[in-house]
């Protein structure tokens, strides 16, 4: 499986971006897909996940209520709609798959994108 990630860039305090995530390969749609982020100086974290089905939708507490992760099966894309950014959301943004969950730690996952920018400036 491969990932591609789109859809970072620079945007103000307050401002909303909605990343996206091609997947290729075999089965794919059937993967469980998410979104982990990596702050300068800091480890990578989980930011949300969502089942091949689009249900078991479920995020960091930081995110909750800000960010939206939703797919499209047919598009084989998984999309994270950010609204509300604050300059502690800037990272590299990862895109996430594993045939059966991601989980909340990067050993949960099994597929890796290459990453996109968010910066948000106050």
């Amino acid at each position: 499986v491969q990932l591609q990630a789109s859809g970072g860039g620079l945007v103000q305090a307050g401002g909303s971006l909605r990343l996206s995530c091609a997947a290729s390969g075999r089965s794919s749609s059937t993967y469980g897909m998410g979104w982990f982020r990596q702050a300068p100086g800091k480890e990578r974290e989980f930011v949300a996940r969502i089942s091949w089905s689009g249900g078991g939708l479920y995020y960091a507490d930081s995110v909750k209520g800000r960010f939206t992760i939703s797919r499209d099966n047919a598009k084989n894309t998984v999309y994270l709609q950010m609204n509300s950014l604050r300059p502690d959301d800037t990272a590299v943004y990862y895109c996430a798959a594993d045939p059966f969950r991601v989980g909340t730690s990067m050993e949960g996952v099994k597929y890796w994108g290459q990453g996109t920018l968010v910066t948000v400036s106050s």
